[in-house]
């Protein structure tokens, strides 16, 4: 399958790099980063806590269900949060032990799914205004999945995986036929795709089956960083992203950027070109690496005490 899904990614964040007025690089501060021994080291593993383990054909589909929801980073300050977990955590393992006590889900179940039902799933509030609203783009995004398996898998959870044919490029093109999953915005004159869920799910694939069975891939290489929120604040506080002023206050603030706007679609376009520029220059130092590697580096970078002491951009979107 050919790689032109993560190739319009690429072109499309750095043209958004080039036209930025909000979000830039820094040069030199990259290059150090490319230089750190920091940032080839091998990211922690997978833990067994972190996704359901069943039969093979179960695994894969708590993977295509979880990340079906894997967004909400706008609304997590709001969540009921396991003490010592994140906002994701909290979500990926409300869905395990549902998942162990209850048993998977199948398409009709994901279709019938209601705001309700996930707020008890997810051990949430929904008199919490903002709650209650994730809950709701939550239960959409579990039936829009279990109507496009039904429409185009007879219900069986591994029928994208499986018509992938081992490519990662195929399985986002399969997944973003659903509406949620279109993860593109406009930046001037021009669409900029992201497709952050719909690349990550090849990756978590990948990575609980060891690349192997539904985890095989071909093409993982080519797949960018998974543009969220978390990588971004990361580099920023490395001093790779340099943020306007204006821009950086309101962050600081907790004042949330509104999904699509120009700043929140520089941060994200500006991550993505940054890992890119950040990846050759590691080939020029003899490391090579891919953006799912150093995206997975930077991301469990992300979850240390001193990074999360600092407000990262919140934007309410089904993206991330």
């Amino acid at each position: 399958m050919s790689a032109e899904i993560f190739e319009g990614i690429r072109r499309g964040a750095a043209r958004v790099v080039e036209l930025a007025r909000s979000v830039s690089i820094d040069a030199d501060t990259l290059e150090r980063l490319a230089r750190s021994d920091d940032f080839v080291a091998a990211p922690r593993p997978l833990d067994p806590i972190d996704y359901y383990v069943g039969a093979p054909e179960d695994t894969a589909a708590y993977i295509l269900t979880l990340d079906a929801i894997n967004f909400g980073s706008g609304y997590f300050p709001y969540l009921t949060k396991r003490p010592g977990y994140s906002g994701y955590f909290t979500i990926a393992i409300s869905l395990r032990e549902n998942w162990e006590r209850e048993g998977p889900w199948d398409a009709g179940q994901l279709v019938a799914m209601s705001a309700a039902d996930c707020a008890r799933v997810m051990g949430q509030d929904p008199a919490v205004p903002e709650v209650a609203e994730l809950m709701s783009l939550f239960s959409r995004a579990l039936n829009e999945l279990g109507e496009f398996l039904l429409k185009n898998f007879d219900g069986e959870p591994t029928g994208p995986i499986i018509a992938a044919e081992r490519s990662a490029a195929r399985l986002a093109e399969i997944l973003i036929e659903m509406p949620l999953y279109r993860d593109v915005s406009r930046y001037a004159d021009f669409e900029v795709p992201f497709y952050k869920r719909a690349q990550l799910t090849s990756a978590d694939l990948a990575a609980v089956f060891d690349g192997q069975g539904y985890g095989a891939f071909d093409d993982l290489d080519q797949l960018t960083i998974f543009a969220d929120n978390l990588v971004p604040h990361v580099l920023r506080r490395e001093g790779v992203l340099i943020y306007a002023p204006a821009l950086a206050a309101r962050i600081d603030a907790g004042v949330p950027l509104e999904a699509g706007s120009p700043e929140e679609v520089e941060i994200r376009a500006a991550a993505v070109h940054a890992v890119e520029c950040c990846l050759s220059l590691m080939r020029k130092f003899g490391v090579k690496l891919t953006a799912r590697q150093l995206d997975m580096v930077l991301w469990t970078r992300g979850q240390l005490p001193a990074m999360k002491a600092h407000p990262r951009h919140r934007a309410r979107t089904t993206n991330y």
